[in-house]
């Protein structure tokens, strides 16, 4: 939910009127409008090359991922395995846009970890993953914007861990 959704359902539920402070809050999150938006752009359209810079980084370190009895063995459960490398750089533009983790945690991580757990996928190797797709999507984002997105996949991380 974004800093004006939360600003006015909280003055809403205590029937007043926004606070000044809250008022600053959502003038910062103004300003930074055009950042997110260009972060979120940035991640959307290179998603692929993201993602297969990601994969690439991650099989590499972990070779046995992709060898007979490995949870990327196969096309299938590779081609899975990239699909939610997707997922997650999806979620982290919705984090991205709404300046809060809130939809991150909301839309995609409730049950992530019994989901993976009960597939028999390692939580060790997703968080690892997440981190090689950290790493690929802020080396195309400028030193600002990086700052400014890594707290998403960092929040990721530290879910999954």
């Amino acid at each position: 939910m974004s800093v004006v959704s939360q600003v006015i359902l909280k003055a809403d539920d205590e029937l007043r009127y926004p606070s000044s402070g809250e008022l600053q809050g959502i003038g910062q999150f103004l300003k930074t409008g055009d950042q997110r938006i260009r972060i979120a752009e940035t991640l959307a359209e290179n998603e692929k090359k993201i993602v297969d810079q990601a994969q690439k980084q991650l099989f590499k370190k972990r070779p046995d991922y992709r060898a007979p009895g490995g949870n990327a063995y196969g096309q299938r459960q590779y081609n899975q395995c990239l699909r939610d490398y997707g997922w997650y750089l999806r979620l982290v533009t919705y984090g991205v846009l709404a300046g809060d983790k809130a939809p991150i945690e909301q839309t995609g991580l409730i049950g992530v970890k019994e989901m993976y757990n009960s597939l028999n996928v390692p939580i060790p190797g997703m968080v690892e993953a997440i981190r090689c797709l950290k790493e690929a999507a802020l080396a195309l984002l400028t030193q600002e914007d990086a700052v400014a997105a890594a707290p998403y996949f960092d929040f990721i991380i530290q879910y999954m861990s």
